[in-house]
């Protein structure tokens, strides 16, 4: 399992890292707003796009070999970042760190179900989505600490010890891969790769977009609509393909298909809160970016509770009803977060986080543990893609579309009467550019108002993300089969004998998936 971890842990670190970066950047390479914005968005689309046919080479050419030469590729690009000295060098090196994500990330999860039997599976995939989010809240530690104490390369030299470590582990620990599948007649469908990822890449850019130039621009509206007409393109072809990338029969299994939806809402919610709650610990409590990191670590605490309990209630009371319970913990956490007020202080927050962290955790945990357990073994990799790929675009719709209201709440409530038009201008930007001309004007107005503002978007933000999730808390306890956390435990023995790393069956072997059905037939609830 430390093998999984620190693949995934390194991801999710420099994904965060590169935040506390910008203004760095921003100084020493002369990058202007565009540039910046292409830093952490050349890697979104990368990540994003690139993961949809990993995981069919995965399941083709092996999982291990594979995530082997993502960690590689990560690792180079990290080396090379340390010596990089312009911003579009430093561009291009975070795309192809994207690209080494989406080798990683999906497989990683893929090898879950054929390292572990399905009783130890949940625990696996607990630990596994912890070490994914923990980069959440230490990735802005560890960078501010490195800026403060090196040079910017640092926060790509970081990645190297990291990858290394990860390489070494899982070397000798991973199961092998066998030898590759024989692939006879089954071309690679290169058609239906091109246009699942240029549709991809035009909705993620065009989310990306509409932060800085709304929902109305031409060019946003351009790239969203041709991700619609492109996505369509490729469902249509892809279930025309004899062979293709993705296997959009998955969908008709009710384990997968529920499980994705419910997954990709609590990404969509948690990248809302995400975005708003670092704003608000250090423009209105007055946390700096190390601070703020270290107060985000109760959304974690309350993820490990949950992914520990996890593991006992769901054999006990099946996923039906634990996804949904875990649901509306996560609505009621946002929803408590909504009584912040201006007086408030931390303890508030990390209350609230705690209680969020806990609904994460309880609903993630066993619809990723029911979506892998539907999964043949032979096509491991394509489902686990499919489900990396769906959460990546929940994030970051979840960034665009809370983002907007969080943006609409504030600027319909701030007032910047008497300011010069670049203050104004400043101030509109966002809450923390407020309450720095705020600071420079000494103008208590402006603040109480900035403050008051910004606390009314993330009202917005938190009562639309839990209305969100309660909605799905009730779609999943009526549709969602109930036999994925029992059939764990009724047949382990008959489904999983023997099978340790030792023994893995190779690839291209019998499909081993759990038989939720006869599971469901069991269970009077299902």
């Amino acid at each position: 399992m430390s093998a999984l971890v620190l693949s995934v842990l390194v991801i999710t670190l420099d994904g965060t890292i590169i935040n506390v970066a910008l203004p760095v950047l921003s100084d020493q390479l002369g990058a202007t707003s565009t540039q910046l914005q292409w830093i952490g968005g050349g890697y979104l689309l990368v990540f994003g796009a690139a993961m949809l046919p990993v995981g069919l080479l995965g399941d083709r050419y092996g999982h291990k070999r594979l995530l082997m030469l993502g960690l590689v590729i990560f690792g180079t690009a990290s080396a090379v970042g340390m010596m990089v000295h312009s911003t579009g060098a430093v561009i291009a090196v975070r795309a192809f760190l994207g690209l080494g994500a989406a080798l990683i990330m999906p497989l990683s999860m893929a090898m879950v179900p054929r390292i572990f039997s399905p009783k130890e599976t949940q625990r696996a995939i607990g630990v596994w989505t912890a070490a994914a989010a923990a980069g959440l809240p230490f990735g802005p530690l560890i960078g501010g600490w490195l800026l403060e104490h090196y040079w910017w390369g640092s926060i790509f030299a970081f990645n190297l010890p990291v990858v290394v470590m990860a390489l070494a582990v899982s070397l000798p620990m991973l199961p092998s891969d066998g030898p590759v599948r024989r692939v006879d007649g089954q071309s690679f469908d290169l058609l239906g790769a091109g246009l699942g990822i240029t549709g991809i890449t035009a909705l993620v850019f065009g989310t990306i977009q509409v932060p800085r130039d709304g929902w109305g621009s031409p060019l946003v509206l351009t790239s969203l609509l041709g991700s619609v007409v492109l996505i369509v393109a490729f469902v249509v072809r892809e279930r025309r393909c004899a062979h293709p990338i993705v296997d959009l029969h998955l969908f008709a299994n009710r384990s997968f298909s529920w499980g994705s939806l419910a997954t990709v809402i609590v990404n969509f919610a948690l990248m809302g809160l995400l975005f708003v709650v670092p704003q608000y610990l250090q423009a209105l409590l007055g946390f700096d970016t190390f601070g703020t990191g270290w107060r985000l670590l109760p959304l974690i605490g309350g993820l490990m509770v949950a992914a520990t309990f996890s593991e006992q209630l769901v054999p006990r009371f099946g996923a039906r009803r634990v996804v949904p319970v875990g649901l509306v913990v996560l609505g009621a956490g946002m929803l408590v977060g909504t009584t912040t007020g201006a007086g408030s202080g931390y303890g508030l927050t990390a209350t609230w986080l705690s209680i969020a962290g806990l609904g994460f955790g309880f609903a993630v945990v066993p619809s990723t543990s029911m979506v892998l357990s539907s999964l043949p073994r032979e096509g491991a990799g394509q489902g686990s893609s499919l489900l990396e790929t769906l959460q990546q675009l929940g994030s970051a719709l979840g960034v665009a579309l809370l983002g907007s209201v969080l943006t609409a709440g504030y600027l319909g409530r701030l007032s910047t009467a008497g300011l010069d038009a670049d203050s104004a201008r400043a101030a509109r930007d966002s809450v923390i550019g407020a309450v720095q001309v705020a600071g420079s004007l000494h103008d208590e107005a402006l603040l109480a108002s900035a403050r008051g503002a910004f606390l009314h978007g993330m009202t917005l933000i938190l009562v639309t993300g839990a209305v969100l999730t309660m909605i799905s808390a009730v779609l999943a306890g009526l549709f969602m089969p109930s036999g994925a956390g029992r059939a764990s435990s009724d047949q382990a023995d008959s489904d999983h004998r023997g099978d340790t790393p030792e023994e893995v069956a190779p690839e291209g072997s019998a499909p081993n998936r759990i038989d939720l059905d006869r599971s469901e037939a069991a269970d009077p609830v299902a």
